[in-house]
């Protein structure tokens, strides 16, 4: 049996926090490119959250615009702040795969900002989705 709405956006929303644990840690003692990619994942947990919490029964793609757009559908802010939180789309693939990036790897690629740019974005996901879950 499924849970009900609210409980499962919980569900991924507290998964998402604890992500953001990680991403922030690795941030922070130079996993740059692990941090940028689980911010992604951060972010796409979150709508997720948001989506299930408001009763959607199957949420599919990793895209934050997508999500984004969906999510939408409920309130109309997603569509501004897809404007800044859809970077993190970028984030997805060239974070893992050495064949994304043109003659070097990932792990030489991202950098301490890039990082931290990318944590704080999914940080604001998470802070935005739970007030709007706790606010349900």
């Amino acid at each position: 049996m499924r849970n009900a709405p609210g409980e499962e956006g919980l569900r991924w929303l507290q998964q998402a926090e604890e992500d953001l644990k990680w991403a922030v840690d690795l941030a922070e003692r130079g996993g740059y490119h692990i941090a940028c990619f689980l911010a992604q994942q951060v972010g796409e947990k979150a709508l997720r959250a948001y989506l299930y919490a408001k009763g959607e029964e199957i949420v599919t793609g990793h895209s934050i615009e997508k999500l984004c757009s969906w999510a939408s559908q409920y309130n109309g802010d997603f569509d501004v702040k897809k404007e800044k939180w859809s970077i993190l789309d970028g984030l997805y693939v060239p974070t893992r795969y050495p064949n994304s990036l043109p003659d070097s790897i990932p792990a030489k690629v991202y950098t301490r900002d890039a990082a931290a740019s990318a944590v704080e974005i999914a940080k604001e996901m998470v802070e935005y989705v739970k007030s709007l879950i706790q606010s349900d």
